[in-house]
């Protein structure tokens, strides 16, 4: 064996996955190949380069690691992704990414520099805008950090001391306390786009709101609250996106989506998360909400106490809950989510802002998109949950969620839908999760009408909803449960569902 090896396209993050499954640093690691073969031992920062993809060891080298972590120097080579490499673990451990991570090699064309080059130039052969790259940007970031962002937490707790609920007096009065100014737009029909503007700050601290929010007091509080943390976490410089009375602004510019990176937009993007997140804070705080939620049982209608819209309530659950394991969209008809965030790893093939041609129809959140709602529904309507059973490549997830119906400020029906991954709560509670989930994928397929659910995975999935303490788990029990699959071109069953009635 001689020469450098140039096959092994994931050789460097295999070796670093071994090395850190053992428990080895690349110190040790290296002292170990010095044992084995002194000549042939990789230094330090030699390693460091091969696991980067700078450098590709000599037959020799890789030899001696091979022989210190137990493995075939074939493994190395193969140029397939190991199981060792994706970054889910199916037993649930809080803090795993998401979604499963691709390894980026060779590494070193994946460094800072050559992205910045690239990036612009992908974004603007996509036409993808880069507040929507930002936007997905953000949602990965949120979903890695599990929703856990204390320094916006303390800076909201500070400025409303923890109180719950808060009344819009006392919105006010924050306000007030922070030099912020309220007015009312003097020309309530401001838009942005062909979309009516809800409100926009001035800098340095004068907010300017649409009247008609006059009678919308729980979305008036929250604009009070979004740009409250303006004031305090950006000091009201002003740059800070102006509030749309829907979430689908991007879409409504008369020209379209402007293209291609713009850091502006990137920055904008930023802050309008960074706001979202202290306003949630501020009126529900963590600990008085957390306490509500335990004496409500995750119920969503515990906003009305609160005096706050089911979106706050439900985006707030996923970050306050001691179960870790969430998702949550906002969705518009067609297709389109406004929000995603998928701290449970629901596989989903669509993003922020992004409309899909060929929806599931057995999602919650397609189902009632497409549903026409009453010509006088009642606003939000009662919520309704679901159990789904969604088959991958390492065997069916089984998620429970909790969706209704909702109109925007600009008087436009979208989907609220929480849910939950129920794995990682039978597994934790001595349940063989696999099995469990197995029973009910069989009945599913089995069934040529509505599935029953198996009797044991009945108990045991009322156990977790009563360990939970999340009422609506055991609801989603009373209906039939549902296959799901990203997407109607993919669909398991046979015949396939798309296009005809959903259950």
């Amino acid at each position: 064996m001689t020469g450098l090896i140039r096959q092994g396209h994931f050789l460097g993050a295999k070796l670093r996955t071994v090395r850190k499954r053992v428990g080895l640093t690349l110190e040790e690691l290296s002292n170990r190949c010095v044992q084995r073969d002194a000549r042939h031992a990789p230094s330090v920062s030699y390693l460091s380069m091969v696991e980067t993809g700078k450098r590709m060891p000599s037959p020799f080298t890789l030899a001696v690691l091979a022989g210190v972590l137990g493995k075939e120097t074939g493994w190395f080579l193969d140029d397939s992704p190991s199981a060792a490499l994706v970054g889910e673990d199916p037993a649930g451990v809080p803090g795993r990414p998401a979604a499963d991570a691709m390894p980026l090699e060779p590494a070193f064309l994946f460094q800072r520099e050559l992205l910045q080059h690239a990036l612009p130039e992908l974004l603007a052969q996509t036409g993808t805008s880069g507040r929507q790259f930002a936007q997905l940007l953000i949602r990965v970031w949120q979903e890695t950090r599990q929703n856990d962002f204390p320094d916006i937490e303390r800076a909201a707790e500070q400025a409303g001391q923890k109180q719950m609920p808060l009344t819009l007096d006392a919105l006010s009065a924050i306000a007030a306390a922070h030099g912020l100014t309220v007015r009312w737009l003097e020309d309530e029909r401001r838009r942005v786009g062909s979309t009516p503007l809800r409100a926009r700050f001035e800098a340095p601290a004068t907010l300017l709101v649409n009247p008609r929010l006059r009678n919308q007091e729980s979305r008036l509080k929250y604009e009070l609250a979004y740009f409250i943390g303006h004031r305090i976490l950006h000091n009201g410089d002003g740059l800070i996106p102006q509030r749309s009375a829907t979430g689908l602004d991007d879409r409504s510019e008369p020209d379209g989506p402007a293209t291609g990176m713009d850091a502006r937009d990137v920055l904008l993007a930023w802050r309008d998360f960074e706001c979202s997140v202290f306003a949630g804070a501020l009126l529900c705080p963590r600990v008085p909400f957390r306490q509500l939620l335990a004496r409500e049982a995750h119920r969503i209608e515990c906003h009305r106490r609160l005096g706050v819209s089911p979106a706050v309530v439900m985006r707030r659950m996923t970050a306050v809950s001691p179960y870790r394991h969430w998702h949550f969209f906002d969705g518009y008809a067609p297709g389109i989510l406004k929000a995603v965030y998928r701290g449970n790893g629901i596989p989903l093939p669509w993003g922020n802002l992004s409309v899909l041609p060929d929806p599931c129809p057995r999602w919650a959140v397609f189902r009632l998109l497409h549903e026409t709602p009453p010509a006088r529904a009642p606003t939000p309507a009662a919520p309704s949950s679901q159990l789904s059973v969604m088959p991958t490549a390492r065997g069916p997830r089984l998620y429970a969620c909790h969706s209704l119906r909702s109109r925007d400020a600009a008087d436009i029906w979208h989907v609220l839908s929480v849910g939950i991954d129920l794995g990682p709560a039978l597994e934790a509670q001595g349940h063989d999760a696999a099995a469990v989930i197995e029973s009910i994928a069989s009945a599913c397929s089995r069934a040529r009408a509505e599935p029953q659910l198996p009797g044991p995975a009945a108990a045991a999935l009322r156990s977790v909803g009563h360990v939970l303490n999340i009422a609506w788990v055991a609801e989603a029990l009373e209906r039939p449960p549902s296959v799901i699959c990203p997407r109607s071109g993919s669909c398991p069953r046979t015949p396939r569902c798309a296009g005809r009635a959903s259950t």
